[in-house]
């Protein structure tokens, strides 16, 4: 494998998570990288076999992969998240409604912004790839000040990796929630939280109320001409359908089988990450002129911050 997977850091002082690091720690961090990626994922019912922060911790384990890399920032992960409607009622799926968890996230964006990581790559784990864009775009109406936020979803990122075999992918069956793929990619990344003896397949053969080739299944990697949540009504809720909290065969699920897309995401995010550094080095944004109408003066002051004779984020748009 060329990355080293598996490797957990939420609660080590190894200079990956902003929430592990002191203020000094941050300053001098600033000083030669000021991207910080932000995982956003969920706490959802996967099954007897798959651990409920599944998408979390998928995403927490990619971005820790390209910060050991590259020498960015990660934020603690956003565990909690907004879900589609055919998600309601499961146990253990906590639905965080669509405007709050917007505003929630369009704050964390603000936040980051206000401690000097004005280059934010956020990357999601789960189904909820229809509101996070409102959250950026907010920031960006209600702010109005330089900054690099990019919003990456990883099944998009990698769609071929995660076909089944005969869309010209390695797995068995289509990607959907819980299934061989998504519990593939689990066992690559974390395999200490899965019980793969415990992994119970659905009864029911997945499939929605019109035929094949409307609307598209998980993370949208087939591009069929209706996303999986630009609809309602066309499938049945998942508690009712699928009460074992997967949609597919995750028995089927073998960490080998992730490997290949796994290598081919991470090299991506490096590149986006290397990239973004790269036209816009550490306290180099886009010129205010070309991004934002505010006067210079204000947006000097922001750019500088409280610490340095300037002013806050939140002095010049509170409430954020």
């Amino acid at each position: 494998m060329k990355y080293e997977y598996s490797k957990g850091s939420l609660d080590k002082a190894d200079g990956i998570y902003f929430q592990n690091m002191t203020g000094h720690d941050v300053e001098e961090r600033l000083k030669k990288n000021d991207i910080i990626i932000i995982p956003v994922g969920a706490t959802e019912y996967h099954g007897k076999g798959q651990a409920y922060g599944e998408d979390t911790f998928l995403v927490t384990r990619m971005a820790e992969i390209v910060a050991r890399e590259t020498g960015c920032t990660v934020s603690q992960p956003i565990w909690f998240g907004s879900h589609p409607a055919n998600q309601l009622g499961m146990p253990g799926t906590i639905v965080i409604p669509e405007e709050t968890f917007i505003a929630y996230l369009r704050a964390i964006i603000a936040g980051y912004w206000n401690a000097g990581f004005r280059k934010q790559i956020l990357i999601n784990g789960h189904g909820q790839e229809y509101v996070i864009p409102n959250a950026i775009q907010q920031f960006g109406k209600i702010c109005q000040v330089p900054a690099v936020i990019a919003f990456v979803n990883w099944p998009t990122a990698i769609a071929p990796y995660l076909k089944d075999k005969e869309h010209g992918g390695p797995f068995e069956t289509p990607f959907r929630h819980a299934d061989e793929v998504e519990a593939s990619y689990s066992l690559a990344l974390f395999p200490e939280l899965n019980k793969k003896e415990y992994m119970e397949d659905s009864k029911k053969e997945p499939k929605g109320f019109l035929p094949e080739g409307h609307v598209d299944k998980g993370g949208d990697i087939y591009q069929f001409p209706i996303p999986g949540h630009a609809q309602y009504g066309l499938g049945g809720l998942e508690v009712i359908n699928y009460p074992e909290g997967v949609i597919g065969k995750p028995s089927l699920a073998d960490g080998k089988k992730a490997e290949e897309g796994l290598e081919a995401l991470i090299d991506y995010l490096i590149k986006l990450h290397n990239d973004i550094l790269e036209k816009f080095p550490p306290g180099v944004l886009p010129e205010p002129e070309l991004v934002t109408e505010q006067d210079r003066k204000t947006i000097e002051a922001l750019l500088k911050g409280p610490f340095k004779g300037g002013i806050s984020l939140y002095a010049h748009r509170y409430p954020i």
